[in-house]
């Protein structure tokens, strides 16, 4: 009997028995599975919301213990390191010596891995688009033992497979990055209220040639004149010269080593619909004017969540939901105020809300998420059947406008709404190792039926 380990995703609605498999070396071919047949997935961090980083019936490949680094340049920015390397760790490393990572997701707790597998986004894709358009290249390890240099020029198409791949390619083992420059470790920003879905993105307008970063609380808790209203977020990296009067005193818990946790799971989820309208009500005006300027450190401003260790127990045990589509820019206004009227109608507001927009850089990757248009993600406590139907709702207000949902938040959707928004899906297939596999990869390659 093979002893098996559970594990679970960050959303925490599936958690399952898997096979682990260590991976004590870069250099050594992938570990067998000990059930003949079984399918193997790599495992990073865990951070993906849904069931992508999942294989119930198989085997994990823990691929963060491949956490080492290979070769720093820090003349060029270039740096490359093994695929279970943490952006956390990389950061450590290269902000000091004047680097930052092109583009960031709203955690540092990935690996190097993941954010190649799920070809993530950050708060300035209309500058620098995903995470994999900054990759120089990659080794992709395969169940047969064969090994694939993969770069934009040498074999481009496993590249493009593999970025946004959902690590069904092969194991990454190491991978080449090409960092941005920086002066210090502060960001300038500003906060500014808006009223409305006009507003803000009137303000996207405006900020996208002068912003490398922009980003948006929204609230999708009340209907009537307060519908759509937030705090659109702007900032670029501070200059080499600052007025020191402005840098922060003294360093909050979200830039030292937190070690503020969620210390157990509550028996019931602390998102209601009461404490989500207190919540949102008082964040709204949490702020003195309706335009605040500050100088922060980098940490608070990208990872405000990372500040709180194991954030996602506040759902209770039944765990949460991340609901993330993009819809493009010629029906962005009238899709997103249509999905915030049904989230507001159904009493299910969700507590973390953001809205942003994509840009025109395209993805390297043929499963990539970013399109050119506006991108909702919420979390919502898992409600059952009450929170599925609001989300077919939302799924066909997404399909009618002809956008699609993120992989690495889905734990849901059918074949056919996922083939719908990612018709490359038969191609990228051909690529897919025969030995690997997830619980989302068995959903949505199915034959779509009038269910999916």
């Amino acid at each position: 009997m093979v002893a098996k380990q559970v594990f679970q995703s960050w959303g925490r609605v599936v958690r399952e028995p898997h096979e682990a498999l260590g991976l004590s070396s870069r250099h050594l071919p992938l570990p067998q599975p000990a059930e003949p047949g079984a399918t193997v997935l790599p495992y990073g961090n865990g951070r993906s919301y849904g069931d992508s980083n999942l294989n119930p019936g198989g085997a994990l490949l823990l691929g963060a213990q491949l956490d080492r680094f290979i070769s720093f340049d820090a003349a060029t920015g270039v740096l490359r390191c093994e695929g279970g390397v943490l952006l956390h760790t990389v950061l450590k490393l290269i902000v000091p010596q004047g680097w930052f990572l092109p583009v960031t997701p709203g955690t540092q707790f990935v690996t190097v891995g993941g954010a190649i597998a799920n070809d993530v986004h950050g708060k300035n894709h209309h500058v620098a688009g995903s995470f994999g358009n900054h990759v120089r290249g990659l080794e992709l390890l395969r169940s047969d033992g064969s090994r694939r240099v993969c770069s934009p020029t040498e074999h481009p198409d496993w590249f493009a497979a593999t970025i946004g791949g959902l690590g069904l390619t092969g194991l990454i083992t190491w991978a080449e990055i090409q960092l941005k420059r920086v002066a210090n470790p502060f960001v300038d920003t500003e906060s500014i209220r808006f009223r409305c879905l006009e507003e803000f993105f009137e303000l996207s307008a405006a900020s996208e040639r002068d912003f490398e970063y922009t980003v948006s609380w929204i609230d999708c808790a009340f209907e009537g004149k307060r519908l759509g209203r937030g705090l659109f977020n702007r900032a670029n990296h501070a200059p080499a010269v600052i007025d020191t009067s402005r840098v922060p005193s003294g360093l909050p818990a979200s830039v030292v080593e937190s070690a503020r946790r969620v210390p157990f799971t509550p028996p019931l989820s602390l998102i209601n619909t009461l404490s989500l309208k207190s919540f949102n009500t008082l964040y709204f005006n949490k702020q003195r004017h309706d335009v605040e300027r500050s100088l922060a450190h980098y940490r608070p401003f990208f990872y405000p969540l990372d500040a709180l260790l194991e954030w996602n127990r506040i759902y209770g045990p039944k765990g949460f939901y991340q609901y993330q589509s993009v819809v493009p820019p010629e029906r962005a206004l009238d899709t997103t105020r249509r999905m915030l009227q049904a989230i507001a109608h159904s009493g299910m507001g969700s507590f973390l809300a953001v809205l942003k927009q994509f840009g025109e850089p395209p993805s390297r990757g043929m499963l990539s998420f970013p399109q050119p248009g506006t991108t909702l993600a919420l979390d919502f406590p898992n409600q059952g059947p009450r929170l599925m139907r609001l989300f077919d709702e939302l799924d066909r207000i997404v399909l009618q406008a002809g956008g699609r949902l993120y992989p690495a938040k889905d734990g849901r959707i059918g074949a056919a709404h996922f083939q719908s928004g990612y018709p490359q899906w038969r191609a990228f297939s051909e690529f897919v190792d025969p030995r690997f596999s997830s619980a989302f990869w068995r959903r949505v390659s199915a034959r779509p039926t009038e269910n999916t």
